[in-house]
């Protein structure tokens, strides 16, 4: 049987998507009871190029949960290119270890991973997409808004977070609006497959620079950082750009009362959010970041056939 992974959420099907999404529910209700030991007598192996705080601790606790031992490899004792091939690294792996998560800067780093080695992989952040946050996006909205046909509007750059979150909208059928300044678009490509899966769901993808109108009619209002990791040299340049992108106080006045904002963390308060908005009631941040745990712990499982 081939292997499957998890690269970004363009190779799963809708159905998939919210199979892995109510997988994720059960084990979020299961957790410390009856949760099925998936990774016993198993090994995962992280590899990260980029500094992370929820993904590694959530990563590690999934793979400690579901009966499995972690490795921790930082990018300065893999060398992924440097000390050896990314190839050469996957099939060494492949015959020591049970699962490899790789946070990379490079997208096709990963892919390169997965295509060299037969046990999956997961991508746990690219440059070009993050798809487990996206899932934990997902179940958060599953839980705050169950059987909701949602209008998600993602405001600021158009970033690995942004073309995931637009890939699980167009594939669950929801209605999805990227805010951006002019030059800070998402992926046309990917816009335009988004839209092509919408006629099949009956989602929507739109993009905009009209940030008022566009969080109107949110259900829900997403934002991240104005310049990610690796693009610190940019941040003056951005921040000029992203003036009047803010989510914050006057902006969440403009949308439904009960329009719920969220965040993938780490935020700059006083940038892309102010810490009022980041804090308040409407804010589903922190319940995102606890549900990269339980979707993570659903795409291990699905992944070893569970």
């Amino acid at each position: 049987m081939r292997k499957k992974d998890l690269l970004t959420l363009l190779e799963y099907s809708p159905e998939e998507l919210r199979g892995i999404l109510n997988l994720a529910a059960k084990h979020k209700k299961e957790r410390g009871t009856v949760e099925k030991k998936t990774l016993a007598g198993k090994t995962g192996v992280l590899i990260f190029q980029k500094p992370s705080l929820r993904t590694r601790v959530s990563f590690e606790t999934a793979i400690h949960e579901l009966g499995g031992h972690v490795i921790y490899l930082p990018d300065e004792s893999v060398g992924m290119d440097t000390r050896e091939s990314v190839e050469d690294i996957a099939r060494n792996l492949e015959r020591i270890v049970h699962l490899v998560v790789a946070r990379t800067y490079a997208h096709g780093t990963v892919t390169r991973l997965a295509g060299a080695c037969g046990i999956p992989v997961i991508n746990a952040l690219t440059d070009w997409c993050h798809p487990c946050q996206a899932l934990a996006f997902g179940l958060t909205m599953l839980e705050a808004r169950p059987g909701k046909r949602l209008n998600a509007v993602f405001v600021g750059d158009g970033n690995n977070v942004c073309n995931s979150i637009m890939a699980l909208c167009a594939k669950l059928g929801y209605s999805f609006t990227a805010a951006c300044p002019k030059g800070y678009e998402p992926d046309a490509s990917l816009t335009e497959k988004c839209k092509k899966i919408c006629e099949e769901t009956g989602g929507e993808t739109n993009v905009t620079n009209d940030l008022h109108a566009a969080v109107e009619q949110a259900d829900v209002i997403y934002t991240d950082v104005w310049a990610s990791m690796g693009q610190e040299a940019e941040a003056e340049k951005r921040r000029a750009a992203f003036r009047g992108y803010q989510v914050d106080e006057a902006l969440i006045a403009r949308a439904p009362k009960d329009v719920l904002v969220s965040h993938c963390l780490p935020a700059k308060r006083g940038e892309e959010i102010t810490g009022g908005v980041l804090d308040s009631a409407n804010s589903v941040a922190y319940e995102e970041a606890e549900n990269r745990l339980h979707v993570q712990k659903a795409v291990i499982t699905y992944l070893f056939g569970g």
